[in-house]
């Protein structure tokens, strides 16, 4: 088994221990130096470790006065840094990344060679087992989400699967939104008779006046890069939806259309991961592999697979036999991950 990078074994620790309550919200954090010599590593893998704790909320740099801890279990105003000092910054849009045609034809012909006529037969409704495993494995793999097969469903784009949670959860109360936020999540819930509460969008998500207020039995957030604003949740912010979610017996949906091709040098956390009984997690490869391919999948808690299956499961799956095979082929070859590691190096390049 690959061995973890010690810089990310040491950030896990840290955020450990801010988590433990050791290091209380406004605390100085030991410097990097001195992390360093206590941990025996280098100073410039405690300060990878720091870069990445500042670009997720858990610690704030402030210029010749070292970090200070940023997140507090009651977030009312988000310290995270990314988004410090800006109203609703712009979305900082630099394109669709996709897939060289190259890496997609090569494994087009290994599938068409290896399945051949099997291609032309139905696909199971929640989508091709071979597909839902692949899946399976990469998220333990690669965004620390372990869920079996079954708790997957491949659907035709992020607005397919927004109509399968609206038939799913839709008559348990009304859903909230982020405001401003994407325009077609409203539509689509509209669309199904569910009556949808905009929640005023802060510096670092949603305010927490406007999540205390609302009676919303479903909560749809964009915690990185949330469209039109920008705006990304911090740890305190994401941490404070799980928190709501528990305490209202209410569900999250996870949008993360964009965390995958961050220019950051780990993975980007995700809600599912945090509360794998209350998130249910979207993403789609439209921009990791191209728009032209509209597949994307939902991952369920596992306490929502029963009823998914009995109010949406009876929908025949939207996604063509070939198209399901050749993104298992891309998964599995490590195709997929060599080039979603290739674009966040480019990006991290970018921002030096």
């Amino acid at each position: 088994m690959k061995r973890e990078p010690v810089y990310l074994t040491l950030y896990g620790r840290l955020k450990r221990d801010i988590l433990s309550g050791g290091y209380p919200y406004g605390a100085r954090f030991p410097s990097k130096r001195v992390t360093a010599e206590e941990s025996g590593v280098s100073v410039v893998t405690a300060q990878h470790a720091y870069e990445i704790l500042c670009d997720e909320g858990w610690l704030e740099a402030r210029e010749r006065s070292g970090y200070f801890v940023a997140y507090r279990e009651n977030d009312i105003a988000p310290q995270s840094s990314r988004n410090a000092g800006q109203e609703l910054p712009p979305t900082a849009d630099r394109g669709v990344s996709g897939m060289p045609f190259t890496a997609y034809a090569r494994c087009l012909r290994r599938v068409l060679n290896e399945y051949g006529e099997r291609l032309m037969e139905k696909s199971p409704n929640s989508g091709c087992l071979e597909l839902r495993s692949a899946l399976s494995e990469y998220l333990a793999a690669r965004r620390g989400i372990s869920v079996s097969p079954a708790q997957i469903v491949i659907g035709s784009g992020a607005e397919y699967l927004y109509g399968l949670i609206a038939q799913m959860l839709g008559d348990r109360g009304e859903f909230a939104l982020e405001d401003p936020g994407y325009e077609l999540i409203r539509r689509v819930y509209s669309g199904h008779g569910v009556h949808c509460d905009l929640l005023k969008m802060g510096h670092g998500g949603i305010s927490s006046r406007e999540l205390r207020r609302t009676g919303a039995a479903v909560l749809h957030v964009t915690p990185f890069h949330s469209w039109p604003s920008g705006v990304t949740a911090g740890a305190s912010k994401r941490n404070e939806y799980v928190r709501w979610a528990r305490e209202n017996n209410a569900w999250l949906v996870e949008d993360d259309f964009d965390s995958e091709l961050s220019a950051s040098s780990k993975a980007e956390d995700t809600l599912f991961a945090l509360a794998p009984d209350r998130v249910i997690h979207l993403n789609t490869f439209t921009r990791t592999v191209s728009p032209a391919l509209r597949v994307g999948y939902m991952v369920l808690p596992e306490t929502l697979v029963a009823l998914y299956t009995e109010r949406a499961g009876y929908l025949s799956c939207s996604v063509p036999v070939t198209e399901q095979m050749v993104l298992s082929e891309l998964l599995r070859s490590g195709e997929f991950t060599r080039h979603v590691n290739r674009v966040r190096r480019q990006r991290r390049k970018q921002d030096d």
